[in-house]
């Protein structure tokens, strides 16, 4: 699994006109999934995804987690949209190739299993919609992005 991590003072996705997640301050994550990955793989991706201290700690130092917010009451948000564009292989000619991205019905089981995972352990959780034509608005802080590769 491949993760696109960017630390966000908002974030919102829409399907058309419509809203259908919103978070504040937190971490908008873009999630591709691959024909080798499982549960277990989706599972620690959301363990990492919850410990990963990229939130600033009130010094200017990325030194919190989601985890580290809650354990201090605050909202532990994170926009979790599923990616399938994280996989195209662009290494020959200028279109990209798809073949290592996993096909829906094996994805969209794994992306569920990501966001559960983030609920389970405190996080306010907000998606996307599985293959739907969507819409990400967001405003980065710091700016931050990482590649997260479970």
């Amino acid at each position: 699994m491949r993760a696109l991590v960017q630390r966000v003072t908002r974030a919102h996705v829409s399907v058309g006109e419509e809203v259908i997640g919103r978070i504040g301050p937190g971490l908008c994550v873009l999630v591709g999934v691959t024909t080798a990955d499982d549960e277990q793989a989706a599972r620690r991706l959301a363990a990492k995804l919850w410990q990963l201290r990229i939130l600033d700690d009130g010094d200017g130092r990325m030194n919190r987690s989601l985890a580290d917010r809650a354990a201090l009451g605050e909202p532990a948000e994170v926009l979790v949209v599923s990616q399938f564009t994280l996989y195209g292989d662009t290494s020959r000619g200028r279109r990209p190739s798809w073949v290592a991205a996993a096909r829906p019905d094996q994805a969209e089981p794994l992306i569920d299993e990501v966001v559960s995972g983030l609920a389970s352990e405190g996080a306010v959780v907000a998606t996307g919609r599985f293959g739907a034509d969507m819409a990400v608005e967001l405003v980065n802080d710091g700016p931050v992005t990482v590649l997260v590769e479970i």
